[in-house]
């Protein structure tokens, strides 16, 4: 099964954290990755890594900006996708995180994420993956989407994040 939680909302990263939750609690292997997050930038990333040992993986570099550091980004997303990929087969569940924005910034190519998700279907492992800016072409690959939208958010009035909420 592909999964997307999508949408210009607050909570698609939670969505993600709770999906590989509820797997790992039926006694499934989850696997699960984030494309920008370094390491020990969010407070999920504490309790994945201690829940999911070396099934997790955040060693992104941060934000990033429109054609600042391309390359390196670049490179990051491409060592996180061939992680991915080694672990189609292994798990039940393969979790990636922040992964339309990667597509979107053109860290991944659409060749790149419709590989990885045959890959997924044909070793049997559901897919899930979180971002704002859905393609047309991944929505219709796949199985589940849900558009996490957003009426009122506090940093709409100008409040910064906070840990412990934003990350």
């Amino acid at each position: 099964m592909i999964i997307i939680y999508t949408g210009n909302g607050k909570g698609k990263t939670s969505a993600c954290v709770g999906q590989a939750i509820r797997a790992h609690g039926q006694g499934k292997r989850v696997v699960f990755g984030q494309f920008f997050k370094s390491a020990d930038q969010a407070g999920e990333q504490k309790i994945l890594k201690n829940l999911l040992q070396n099934g997790f993986r955040a060693d992104g570099l941060g934000f990033y900006f429109e054609g600042r550091n391309f390359a390196k980004h670049r490179h990051m997303a491409l060592e996180l996708l061939q992680w991915a990929r080694e672990q189609c087969g292994r798990c039940f569940m393969l979790v990636l995180d922040e992964a339309l924005y990667a597509l979107n910034a053109g860290l991944l190519t659409e060749d790149e994420l419709r590989g990885l998700i045959e890959l997924c279907r044909d070793a049997n492992t559901h897919l899930v993956l979180s971002g704002r800016g859905l393609p047309a072409w991944l929505e219709a690959e796949a199985d589940l989407v849900s558009d996490i939208g957003e009426r009122k958010h506090p940093m709409q009035t100008g409040e910064k994040a906070q840990a412990g909420i934003e990350f």
